[in-house]
């Protein structure tokens, strides 16, 4: 596999430079990053007890389709799992930028988590390993605190290297997490890296195909919760139906796990059939959004582009 290479520099909430742009991602240099950062002792505190994640949880739960999706049981597992979890204090002080300056991503976040959760009580039978497997679901988009807020915000269309620049989270989010949690391997990490990847390879950062369960689990929540959402670039969200036509569309071409969304769609039906028996219509009736600026990009300006330089 070639080499991830940093396309744009990473950095800390405090603005400390990690790794400079055109870093190559080798196992060296990651392992030399983690080393500066052994000697550094981290508080743990409870997630959900956290400001107010747990209240925020709540009122997400509570709203379409979320309402159904997380019936009692599925609220008390999801609830549950989320007590028993404990993170350092960099990666609250993450939750704590979003919900300040990007509440889409802050809450995007949270929904993502609570949807992994009782996904991998679906799909991953090793219980010992939910808990940590459900944490890699909170860190997913962390890499998006180096995209400057006027990108994440934008209600235009974006422009090509606007859209490099998004698409750096992925690989600055794999950076944060590696130096914060000191492995590069972990879950958490794969999962930053990862979660926009797919199974025929046509994802990125690195175009790779898709394999790993955890990482299909959160891919299928972050597409799915995204057309949920109002977003900066579309303010009317996809409808419940849409939105599940949409993943499941994705599954048909191969690019999402057919039993991941199996078991998403599953969770929207009343009588919860096993994600295995879950029949997926393949007729499409929802209606996207008309207002969207979704995959619309703009040419860079190159006048700009050389006052910028």
């Amino acid at each position: 596999m070639k080499v991830a290479r940093l396309e744009y520099p990473v950095y800390t909430l405090d603005n400390r430079l990690l790794l400079s742009a055109e870093t190559e991602l080798t196992a060296k240099t990651m392992k030399e990053l983690i080393a500066t950062n052994k000697d550094k002792s981290y508080k743990k505190l409870p997630f959900l007890e956290y400001g107010t994640v747990h209240r925020d949880i709540i009122r997400l739960f509570q709203k379409p389709p979320y309402d159904a999706i997380f019936r009692e049981e599925e609220k008390t597992f999801a609830l549950s799992l989320m007590r028993k979890i404990n993170f350092i204090t960099p990666v609250l002080e993450f939750i704590d930028y979003f919900k300040k300056y990007d509440s889409y991503t802050c809450r995007h976040i949270l929904m993502v988590f609570a949807l992994s959760t009782i996904l991998v009580r679906d799909l991953i039978t090793k219980s010992k390993d939910w808990i940590v497997e459900a944490m890699a679901g909170t860190m997913h988009d962390l890499g998006k605190i180096c995209v400057p807020l006027h990108i994440l915000k934008k209600t235009n269309p974006i422009s090509r290297s606007e859209k490099n620049i998004l698409e750096h989270h992925a690989m600055a989010g794999f950076v944060l997490v590696s130096y914060f949690l000191r492995d590069s391997r972990s879950i958490a990490a794969r999962v930053a890296k990862e979660h926009h990847e797919r199974k025929d390879s046509s994802g990125y950062p690195q175009g790779i195909l898709l394999k790993d369960r955890m990482v299909e689990i959160v891919a299928a929540c972050d597409v799915y919760d995204a057309l949920l959402s109002l977003r900066p670039y579309r303010p009317t969200p996809y409808d419940n139906r849409t939105a599940l036509e949409v993943v499941t569309e994705m599954a048909q071409k191969g690019k999402l796990n057919w039993k991941v969304v199996q078991a998403l769609v599953s969770h929207n039906r009343k009588d919860r059939p096993h994600f295995r028996e879950c029949v997926v219509s393949a007729e499409k009736r929802g209606t996207p959004p008309s207002n969207s600026l979704y995959g619309k990009i703009i040419e860079d300006d190159p006048i700009a582009g050389k006052k910028s330089r």
